[in-house]
């Protein structure tokens, strides 16, 4: 008797990509093409409209969509004859993503991913949206149904979509028009507090209802608000949001890390995927709250935070992976999800008993099918008061349970992770470690930023030029301007870590290619993509503080720190062009460039620089270095001047410091206000008081 056998599957043009999500879709039945001239050429050939389908590896709604839609044969057979069918990973080409967004944010007031657009044979968009379901239902027109429609009215009305198309794409280059730039003044920290304030959730922390995400760039703002103004409701709003969200089921209470976002008020339930630019600007608000509060708490979640990224999401040679998927099984969030009698037969009826009691585990359950998320339920205090046994005997008892329950759910099929190394996200990862290893006094955080750092500088420079990212053993796409931006911030952070010289060498070697190549000479500000990129069918200067911040936020932060510490006026000249370039849209809309606000505090507020001079391996000058690193001190350069042979590096970078001496053979602290130096300091509790007075209100 024959068997029969499923037919082999052909593999389309994407089979010989690196990127993870393209590979994915490799073997759809979809002649997919990836982002390239040859695509638009067999449009133009064959007089057929383009299909553009932009997602992500570890998109929850990506993965939907391509098995209720490319992989099914007829809707395949509908894009194949109709269609030039394009895919890319938005984690590749920023740059592409970027612009059709902007488009179907226009056409729709609304986006995200998957981003589903129609363009012309010349790369014009004419119709668009995010995920469309296969069929028509209630709410919404089907993917077929969408598909047939554009087909037919390119054949009958193809004058009319072009020109419509043409307008749309007028619409988008025009954007970056800008009125004459406004004076930047504190004004704007004060309506960016009051939005902050309107929209805060005073119940559970966040900003706005559901979803909620956590948006770092908002604490971090408001952290530095407090430290300016001593009002202490923004302080409130930052730590009430901070304990909410380490409460919450958007916290992995055994691994450590974040969820991408609640969709919930509660961060009970969130969209399972974790994204390391979470981890690494999550980290840092939490770090940055502990030296304002030295609550250890927020010191606990950090270190969790860290060590989640070490054990998980760190490449044998030093860089760290992108994301891990949501989905497991077929499901989303199951790897995370638990049952009672589960977690009782592992750790036993006792401290079930307690366990559950914390985490808000019952029968019940609080997701689907009674699987309960994790989060924390009773405080310490109330479990005490429940079970009479003390604090410290119950966290012991919960500790060893979180062991156990973790190495069982280590041998649960995991989430798909994905292994592109991008540039940009090792930049932010690398600056939280490095702060990390300072705040925490761990030296296994700093040399983690050191090994990124190291892969980064190796592995994705192209005759010293920064690639985008690293995929099977190869760097892809020259890098976009956060690449630079972010990658400059992490290797100045690094140096206040470690104090390397080499560190703002090749910071300042980036700074200079970012302006050359990304820079707009004429009007300020900068471009995602280079001079010398594929031109698009606009060039954008992205702004919007998002889920990540914006290469121009980052941009500007990173030279006025990088030309104040080293001394190099046109650094500061181009961060302060960026922030008067946007200048309009901070003071319309603050809360949108959150992390931008940082910037400009840096710019309008008192900025310092503290240099060190002394023995690297002196105790004083280990206290000295320990205190200053205890204390939140924004808009603070810290520099650390090593007697003899040693010093030369960064005497050739800043040569002021040459003069900045140890006094008496201590360890001497040099503090500068606004380019006024103080006198110098050689004793600990003379620099204490000093500090106090930079952390006192301005």
């Amino acid at each position: 008797m024959a068997i029969e056998t499923e037919p082999k599957k052909r593999a389309n043009q994407l089979i010989n990509e690196t990127s993870p999500y393209l590979l994915e879709h490799a073997y759809n039945p979809v002649n997919w093409y990836p982002w390239s001239d040859e695509a638009f050429e067999s449009a133009k050939k064959q007089n057929k409209p383009v299909f553009l389908s932009i997602g992500y590896s570890t998109c929850h709604w990506c993965h939907v969509m391509a098995h209720e839609s490319f992989e099914n044969a007829e809707i395949a057979r509908i894009m194949n004859e109709h269609f030039i069918s394009i895919k890319v990973d938005r984690e590749h080409r920023p740059d592409v993503d970027n612009v059709y967004m902007t488009a179907v944010q226009m056409m729709t007031g609304s986006g995200g991913w998957p981003l589903s657009v129609f363009l012309t044979p010349q790369g014009e968009p004419f119709f668009g949206g995010t995920y469309f379901p296969p069929e028509d239902t209630f709410a919404q027109r089907g993917f077929k149904s969408i598909l047939l429609t554009v087909a037919q009215a390119w054949k009958n009305r193809r004058d009319e979509l072009v020109d419509s198309a043409g307008k749309i794409s007028d619409i988008i280059a025009i954007r970056d028009d800008r009125p004459d730039a406004e004076k930047l003044s504190t004004d704007i920290f004060k309506k960016a507090y009051s939005d902050c304030a309107t929209i805060f959730d005073p119940d559970y922390g966040g900003f706005g209802r559901s979803p909620k995400f956590p948006q770092p760039h908002n604490l971090s703002m408001l952290m530095r608000y407090w430290h300016r103004t001593g009002e202490d409701q923004a302080l409130k709003m930052v730590e009430t949001t901070l304990n909410a969200m380490a409460d919450g089921g958007i916290y992995d209470h055994l691994a450590g890390g974040f969820h991408r976002y609640s969709t919930d008020a509660v961060w009970l339930v969130p969209h399972f995927e974790k994204m390391l630019y979470d981890q690494a600007l999550l980290c840092r608000a939490y770090l940055r709250a502990y030296q304002i509060t030295q609550n250890q708490r927020y010191a606990g979640i950090a270190r969790e935070i860290l060590e989640y990224v070490l054990r998980d999401m760190t490449d044998p040679k030093g860089g760290f992976y992108s994301a891990e998927d949501a989905d497991s099984e077929g499901r989303e969030g199951t790897f995370y999800l638990w049952e009672p009698n589960e977690i009782q037969q592992i750790i036993g009826a006792e401290h079930a008993k307690i366990f559950k009691l914390r985490y808000g585990v019952t029968k019940r359950g609080n997701f689907e099918e009674g699987k309960t998320i994790l989060h924390i339920s009773k405080s310490l205090e109330q479990l005490h008061e429940e079970i009479k046994l003390t604090p410290g005997r119950i966290e012991n008892i919960l500790s060893k349970a979180r062991q156990k329950l973790f190495y069982v759910r280590a041998k649960r099929p995991r989430p798909h992770r994905d292994e592109k190394i991008i540039t940009a996200w090792n930049g932010l990862m690398i600056s939280s470690f490095a702060l990390g290893g300072q705040v925490l006094g761990e030296e296994k955080y700093t040399k983690a930023a050191q090994r990124a750092a190291r892969f980064v500088l190796t592995e994705l420079q192209k005759d010293g030029r920064l690639m985008r990212y690293y995929a099977k053993r190869r760097a892809v796409e020259p890098g976009f301007l956060n690449d630079y931006a972010f990658m400059i911030t992490g290797l100045f952070d690094l140096y206040e870590a470690d104090f390397d010289a080499s560190r703002l060498a090749e910071a300042k070697r980036l700074a200079g290619q970012m302006v050359e190549l990304f820079g707009d000479p004429d009007r300020g500000g900068f471009f995602l993509a280079a001079s010398d990129s594929e031109q698009l069918i606009t060039r954008n200067k992205p702004a919007y503080d998002g889920s990540m911040p914006s290469g121009n936020s980052v941009a500007a932060l990173a030279l006025l720190r990088l030309g104040q510490a080293t001394m190099t006026p046109r650094f500061i000249d181009h961060g302060l062009k960026t922030l008067q370039y946007f200048s309009e849209q901070l003071r319309q809309s603050p809360g949108s460039l959150a992390y931008m606000l940082l910037a400009v505090d840096f710019l309008l507020c008192p900025r310092r620089e503290i240099v060190i001079a002394g023995d690297a391996g002196s105790d004083d000058t280990k206290q000295m270095l320990k205190l200053i690193r205890s204390r939140f001190l924004p808009n603070t350069v810290v520099l650390f001047h090593q007697m003899g042979q040693a010093g030369e590096p960064i005497e050739k970078i800043v040569p002021f410091i040459a003069a900045q001496k140890p006094i008496d053979s201590k360890a001497t602290a040099y503090v500068c206000e606004n380019y006024t130096c103080k006198q110098p300091i050689n004793n600990l509790a003379e620099l204490e008081k000093a500090l106090s007075n930079i952390s006192q209100v301005d």
